[in-house]
């Protein structure tokens, strides 16, 4: 059973949407070519140090970072190096924050300097496939509504579904119940209610939906090492429509692509 946050709670992890969604849009100030990944990480967690917060991912688990920074054929949990981006590239950066009690988390993946079109693409129905998953996000839907939207949306431009890998529930832990994949049918599932909060992250590739984890435990890469690309929200479900926690506002306001 999923216990729906208080409002006084859902205020809290709204303040951690938005520092998580202000670090994204620094860290997506720097990317440009003969930037190195390591760098971005670097200005992450300086951020949200400086606001108080822990960048929650360091640690998690064993995570050595503040950043999930994941390029090109890394779907997630892409570890931060000297790899040094280039033009062309594309790279997902998730970021999470804990503040006051909880969690806040979202991802964006950034184009470096011009990306081909079939990569514009990727990124495009990437982002567009969660907003269909969050307009799915409603009191009285199921798990199985979001899913549905996501991947029969990816699905309908040639992209595939990564399966295993999904969204979750967030509060004073990063990961709760439930899971909330990005594949499904309509009417399956657990069912949502009004003030449950979850991240709805669409990992869409753009060849098999195949992957295979590297050596190191963490990195998750697409089997046929295409492109993959990752979107993150998180959200408040609600009756009639869901709230957004965090934002893409504030990078979409302030870098530029």
């Amino acid at each position: 059973m999923v216990k729906p946050k208080t409002e006084e709670e859902i205020a809290l992890m709204r303040e951690n949407g938005i520092l998580v969604s202000k670090t994204l849009a620094e860290v997506g100030k720097l990317v440009a070519p003969g930037v190195t990944t390591l760098e971005l990480n670097r200005v992450a967690e300086t951020f949200i140090r400086d606001h108080g917060a822990i960048p929650s991912f360091l640690g998690y688990e064993g995570f050595p970072a503040a950043l999930c920074i994941s390029v090109n054929d890394v779907v997630v949990h892409g570890f931060p190096s000297d790899y040094v981006l280039k033009e062309g590239d594309i790279v997902s950066v998730d970021c999470g924050t804990y503040y006051k009690g909880y969690n806040g988390d979202s991802a964006y993946t950034f184009p470096v300097g011009e990306v081909d079109a079939e990569t514009r693409k990727l990124l495009d129905v990437t982002k567009d496939s969660l907003y269909r998953g969050i307009q799915a996000a409603v009191a009285g839907n199921r798990i199985g509504d979001i899913g549905h939207a996501v991947q029969s949306y990816a699905e309908s431009f040639g992209f595939s579904v990564v399966r295993e890998l999904e969204g979750h529930g967030i509060g004073k832990k990063m990961h709760e119940n439930p899971g909330v994949p990005n594949y499904g049918r309509k009417g399956n599932g657990p069912q949502l209610v009004d003030g449950m909060t979850i991240c709805i992250e669409p990992m869409i590739n753009a060849g098999s939906k195949s992957v295979y984890l590297a050596k190191n435990g963490w990195a998750v890469h697409t089997a046929d090492h295409k492109k993959s690309a990752h979107y993150e929200l998180t959200v408040v479900v609600r009756k009639g429509q869901a709230e957004q926690l965090s934002t893409f506002d504030f990078i979409e306001n302030n870098v530029k692509f």
